[in-house]
């Protein structure tokens, strides 16, 4: 028991939590800034809306969105939803890594993986783009991390290469034979980059699900929409979700399956 009279474990995942927080707080700041091809250091946090610089008082994870129920203090425009959308995921993302891997190398690994997966996401979702600053500096982190005690730089290699390698040919076959892009390079190099941290077991297991995720995105997409055929779905999104399925049951399902 710590001297608050709450458990080491809980107050660690609370630490976790608000550690994620914060740094969901900076990704939103990556989200909004990358695709514009805006400095992520200057200025400082500004309203999207009409510009007035957000002091710290009003740049609190979480708390600030709720205090100023939902509007910039200045011009009293709507704050998206999305900002403690991913401050809260973050947190909850850390806290369940930190909850399953305990202190220590692995869970800087799956600490770093996640914090590409998340930006990734909601820029894909915004604007149909993966920023090359993302996919490729996180391709190196896993290439890196895989050196450190406990990892297997090997895999790591292999896993990149085969994961971007099966989707690279996958994307060709489909333009050759429809004359159409079916998905774009960012999403050849994120594929890569998961497999820097998964591994070549973890790069085809999030290609199989993410597949399965992505069809069942685009029938929902197709139903909703009025292109048909031609509907274009980020393909990103359902790639980071398969790698999260992947690192979470990915032994899971390879045991079962041999």
């Amino acid at each position: 028991m710590s001297g608050s009279g709450i458990p080491g474990g809980a107050t660690l995942l609370a630490g976790a939590f608000l550690f994620g927080a914060c740094m969901g707080s900076f990704f939103n700041v990556l989200i909004h800034r990358l695709p514009r091809g805006e400095s992520i250091v200057r200025p400082g946090s500004r309203c999207p809306s009409c510009g007035r610089p957000i002091p710290p008082w009003e740049n609190i994870p979480l708390l600030s969105f709720f205090f100023l129920g939902g509007r910039c203090n200045g011009c009293g425009g709507r704050i998206s939803l999305r900002y403690p959308g991913v401050e809260a995921l973050t947190g909850a993302g850390y806290a369940i890594f930190t909850g399953l891997d305990g202190v220590g190398i692995p869970l800087l690994r799956d600490l770093v993986f996640f914090s590409f997966l998340v930006p990734i996401t909601s820029i894909d979702i915004d604007h149909r783009i993966i920023p090359d600053e993302l996919s490729i500096v996180g391709l190196a982190a896993g290439l890196l991390l895989s050196f450190l005690p406990g990892g297997d730089w090997k895999g790591s290699l292999i896993g990149a290469v085969l994961g971007g390698g099966v989707l690279y040919g996958t994307a060709a076959a489909y333009e050759k034979i429809t004359g159409r892009e079916g998905m774009g390079g960012g999403d050849v190099k994120l594929i890569a980059m998961i497999g820097a941290f998964l591994g070549w077991k973890g790069a085809l297991l999030t290609i199989f699900w993410g597949s399965i995720l992505g069809v069942a995105g685009g029938l929902f997409a197709m139903r909703k929409g009025k292109e048909g055929l031609k509907t274009a779905i980020p393909f990103g999104p359902y790639l980071c979700a398969a790698a999260l399925i992947a690192r979470f049951l990915g032994e899971a399902f390879w045991s079962f399956s041999t």
